[in-house]
């Protein structure tokens, strides 16, 4: 007998029957891509913003301040979120009854742009330099037209809400005169100056670069030690006491070499002194054995920061003996020699040792080869010891030995024009190593000034748009004082740190981060190299005054 199966109830009953769901006129597909240009439209046809503009008039406002995209091609997905949460934020604060007014805006000026009408010019066989510079700002205008155009309406069918039609742009011509108006609040003040400072600079881009233009990735640098033979004795740079010098300091140290440490060796050119602490104990060593035929050999005689000879020792392969302490004093007595002296006819100015701040035993041989043409502290060591300088006949000139292209000047004799070859170069166009640091190696190897090399990867400065490394040099820009007194007695640093502090930042790391920034920062540069962007509107005469 066969069973038949039976049927379970529980497979027969209707469950949707039994729930209780609301009723909607909503679809069960979205189709936002074809529905949600139809709200937009809907949005623009009933000019919803004049109408939550009218709704709200005299209310309290709520005003968030568009930080600008650049006027530079298709928005991304960072575009997209920016913009989506700050219209999350006023619709919110809409909603909650104030008078949101929000008015989007575009930065238009800068390096950006004025590569993008380069590329054109380079596609159509033109030369940018051969181009009036109205035609050729006139054309980087249109350009940032087009893009501000597009960019709206990009973030509009994104849903966002604003005066789109009466949008801020740094390119405005009232926004121009305003921004020149204030540079001549800081004319009128005293704070504006002409300088020649280090500053980076882009070789690529051609300009120099402010702090907040300049962002820090891992690079390999060529390093090396360099033996600066010792060549007299005489008064002390920079808190040095000379009798106590003259008296205590052994006669074995006019024979001896001062060693320091560079990531940049295409500085050494460049050097005009070397910096030594107050507070770090020296000592005098002897090589007393040397792996290497070439480099320092056993008999040489060299100084270095105590906590840094063994391992700077190690480095070069030799082995050292401690002859005995050199004092501060000491040191600030010594004159040395350029490692390039006689090079091409040059580097025969002395080398004095000066005391600075920025000296540690860290890193290095505790000294700092100090080239004030490439390096802020380098600049500020040279000039807090140039008046005692001057007593004792040291040109204090500022050389500039590399021009805007990267490569040495006149001012680098044996490695700038007068070179078999023609100049050596820093950085080429496309950002690359050039042969800079080679030329001044095998210099160096030449004339046994070399201690030892290597490499390493640490975190340099590259150009936020280029992401191409930049160099530290010396060239004329215009300043703005952070530290010089205005009439209230406040400075221009004290001021913008009060403001910060009487600023409430959401999150709070934000302000810790900005506040970093303009305490340590040094005087304000405002020139940039380039055409597109707000003329500095001053006059100079013949001479540059």
């Amino acid at each position: 007998m066969t069973d038949t199966p039976t049927t379970d109830a529980s497979e027969t009953i209707d469950y949707s029957k039994t729930l209780y769901l609301p009723q909607t006129d909503f679809p069960m597909r979205a189709g936002l891509p074809e529905k949600e240009p139809g709200l937009v439209k809907r949005w623009q046809d009933m000019d919803l913003y004049r109408k939550l503009r009218q709704e709200t008039a005299g209310r309290e406002k709520f005003v968030l301040h568009d930080g600008p995209p650049y006027a530079n091609g298709n928005i991304h997905i960072g575009h997209a979120l920016n913009k989506i949460l700050k219209d999350v934020i006023n619709r919110s604060f809409q909603m909650r009854g104030y008078d949101a007014n929000y008015v989007p805006g575009w930065d238009c000026h800068g390096l950006p742009i004025e590569w993008k009408i380069e590329e054109q010019y380079r596609a159509k066989g033109k030369n940018k330099d051969e181009v009036p510079v109205n035609e050729f700002r006139r054309e980087c205008r249109d350009f940032a037209a087009h893009w501000i155009k597009v960019q709206g309406d990009e973030f509009q069918r994104l849903g966002v809400i604003g005066d789109f039609h009466n949008p801020y742009t740094t390119m405005a011509y009232h926004a121009e005169a305003r921004i020149a108006g204030e540079l001549l609040k800081f004319a009128m003040s005293g704070q504006l100056y002409r300088g020649s400072k280090p500053v980076m600079w882009s070789v690529v881009e051609r300009t120099a670069l402010a702090e907040a233009e300049v962002e820090y990735q891992d690079y390999e640098s060529d390093t090396i030690w360099v033996k600066f033979p010792v060549a007299s004795l005489a008064q002390p740079v920079a808190g040095a006491d000379a009798a106590t010098a003259l008296s205590e300091t052994a006669l074995d140290l006019v024979e001896a070499h001062v060693v320091i440490w560079t990531t940049t060796p295409w500085t050494i050119p460049g050097n005009r002194a070397v910096s030594y602490s107050l507070r770090v104990a020296y000592g005098l060593y002897e090589v007393t054995a040397a792996e290497n035929a070439f480099g320092p050999q056993p008999g040489e005689k060299l100084i270095f920061a105590d906590a840094l000879a063994e391992e700077s020792a190690a480095k070069a392969k030799v082995t050292l003996n401690r002859l005995h302490s050199v004092s501060a004093e000491q040191l600030g007595s010594l004159t040395l020699s350029h490692p390039f002296k006689g090079l091409a006819g040059g580097y025969e100015f002395p080398v004095p040792m000066v005391a600075g701040e920025h000296v540690t035993d860290e890193a290095g041989t505790g000294f700092v080869h100090t080239a004030p043409s490439h390096g802020r502290e380098d600049f500020d060591a040279w000039m807090d010891a140039v008046a005692e300088l001057l007593k004792r006949g040291v040109d204090t000139t500022i050389p500039f030995p590399v021009d805007d292209a990267g490569f040495f000047t006149k001012d680098a004799p044996g490695f700038g024009p007068d070179r078999e070859g023609g100049a050596a170069r820093v950085i080429d166009d496309n950002g690359k190593k050039g042969k800079a640091n080679q030329a001044v190696i095998d210099e160096l190897i030449k004339r046994n000034a070399l201690f030892a090399r290597g490499r390493l990867k640490h975190s340099y400065p590259h150009s936020w748009r280029s992401k191409k490394p930049v160099i530290f040099r010396n060239t004329p820009q215009w300043f703005v004082y952070m530290d010089k007194e205005l009439g209230d007695g406040t400075t221009l640093r004290s001021r913008a740190l009060k403001a910060i502090d009487d600023t409430r930042f959401v999150p709070a790391a934000g302000q810790n981060r900005i506040r970093a920034m303009i305490e340590e920062r040094p005087d304000w540069v405002l020139s940039r190299q380039r055409a597109w962007g707000v003329p500095i509107a001053v006059f100079a005469d013949a001479d540059g005054n």
